[in-house]
């Protein structure tokens, strides 16, 4: 006996195949970007070529040729970018260490921040958390101008401090982190105060071991937004040598356009590695942060 399939069957093959073509016109931009990355130089100026053409009522149009699978295997932009390009790998070294230093201040400062709103009782806690995180709702252009008059008094301009120090303050992580820690339980707490457990051991002892899912949230967050920033190099650093490397990308897109794809591809693999690696505790994150679990 054929069984047919019931609505809720075909629902769900309908939002399965949905989803996929969705997946589909979202991941073929990257997908072309690392095919393009093995073509020589000859093959990308005749890919990316626009053609004219004439129609019937003799209006000209321009259409781009694009190709994604390379007629033949070129290695050529990688090498070019890696050994004969020293600007790009100062660049790249230079948007590791500044991520790797906000990400290290920002851990420890949203850590304690929200470890002192969350578990710490005094008077006006609330309104003050409230005050704190109130620029977190403001768009980025609003703070973009304070950040830099407070940067220009401090005398930081065109220094890496200038990118480090207003994104180890920046709110957001004291919000993620006080939302899971509202999800410990007071009596761990209360326990530990009994065994005579100070607040600076409570904290690293049994607060920190149960924010890791929470910790490689924010890391994860973090690495891709200052992984990714472009406004704040370009008005904070007037030296180009100690910009990070997302300023770079438009640069070579218009200087060197053989080398822009192996460039790109070299860019997306920090973040996309970070976020397969951790994925597993980016889920559980999310779904005790929305009490899903």
């Amino acid at each position: 006996m054929i069984l047919k399939p019931n609505k809720l069957t075909k629902k769900r093959i309908t939002i399965y195949i949905l989803l996929t073509l969705m997946s589909v016109f979202f991941i073929y931009p990257v997908i072309a970007i690392f095919a393009n990355s093995f073509m020589g130089s000859e093959e990308i100026s005749d890919s990316y070529s626009f053609v004219a053409s004439l129609d019937n009522n003799e209006n000209n149009k321009a259409y781009m040729n694009i190709k994604l699978i390379p007629d033949m295997f070129d290695l050529t932009q990688y090498i070019n970018i890696l050994f004969r390009q020293s600007f790009f790998l100062r660049m790249f070294w230079n948007s590791t260490g500044i991520v790797a230093a906000i990400i290290i201040g920002q851990l420890f400062v949203s850590s304690t921040a929200a470890y002192v709103f969350c578990k710490i009782s005094f008077k006006g806690q609330n309104k003050l958390f409230f005050i704190y995180i109130i620029t977190m709702m403001m768009p980025f252009q609003v703070t973009l101008v304070p950040n830099y008059l407070v940067v220009d008094r401090l005398g930081i301009t065109n220094t890496y401090a200038a990118l480090i120090l207003p994104a180890i303050f920046a709110p957001f992580g004291v919000f993620l982190m006080k939302q899971f820690m509202n999800y410990i339980p007071k009596e761990c707490i209360e326990a530990a105060s009994v065994d005579g457990a100070g607040y600076f051991q409570i904290f690293i002892h049994i607060v920190l071991p149960m924010l890791k899912p929470a910790i490689a949230s924010l890391i994860i967050l973090l690495f891709i937004d200052y992984w990714n920033m472009v406004e704040q190099p370009l008005l904070f650093i007037d030296d180009a040598v100690k910009r990070p490397l997302s300023t770079y990308l438009s640069i070579i897109g218009k200087k060197d356009f053989h080398y822009a794809f192996a460039a790109s591809t070299i860019y997306m693999l920090p973040p996309l590695l970070m976020f397969l690696y951790w994925e597993s505790y980016l889920v559980e994150g999310i779904q005790l942060n929305s009490g899903m679990k």
